[in-house]
């Protein structure tokens, strides 16, 4: 049987392209990736939460409201940190007879002084032990209070708690 024009045609045509290795468009894939990476690197910057040591025990508390980002105090039996950073121990912030801790103003004021808004009040976040006793806490809430970081919020552990309803037993 004789082959028609478009027959022979569509042969050369094959016999061409059979030569050639299948080709993979990059653009597109690399596109999806950079937004991804965009993506994460937004969202992995602006967390909601607290940093996280193994050395403290926060208290229990039914706390509805999510934490702000803010300079934070950790305080365990052992030291006071500042965004991690060993500021003083407890005992010499215990041994003074003073109701502030003179190292933990000295660093606040340094921190307030590097803070970029002229606010007359800025933020802090206490992440203080379970055990430490009430005297230090209330030591390092005055030294806060008084070098302009006086809107003070203390870390805790969320619990769930099932509230009953008054009128229902």
């Amino acid at each position: 049987m004789k082959e028609s024009r478009r027959t022979k045609r569509m042969q050369a045509h094959h016999k061409r392209r059979k030569d050639r290795n299948a080709v993979l468009n990059m653009v597109s894939l690399m596109d999806i990736f950079t937004i991804l990476v965009f993506f994460l690197l937004v969202t992995s910057s602006d967390s909601n939460t607290l940093p996280s040591t193994k050395s403290l025990k926060l208290p229990a508390s039914t706390a509805d409201k999510m934490p702000k980002k803010t300079l934070v105090v950790m305080v365990n039996d052992r030291d006071i940190r500042i965004n991690g950073k060993l500021i003083v121990t407890v005992r010499q912030a215990l041994n003074n007879n003073k109701s502030v801790i003179p190292e933990l103003a000295l660093s606040l004021i340094q921190y307030a002084k590097k803070e970029k808004s002229k606010k007359k009040r800025y933020d802090i976040t206490i992440m203080g032990d379970k055990k430490i006793p009430y005297k230090l806490l209330k030591k390092i809430m005055l030294t806060s209070a008084g070098t302009r970081y006086a809107n003070i919020s203390l870390a805790v552990v969320q619990k769930n708690v099932s509230v009953k309803s008054a009128g229902k037993n």
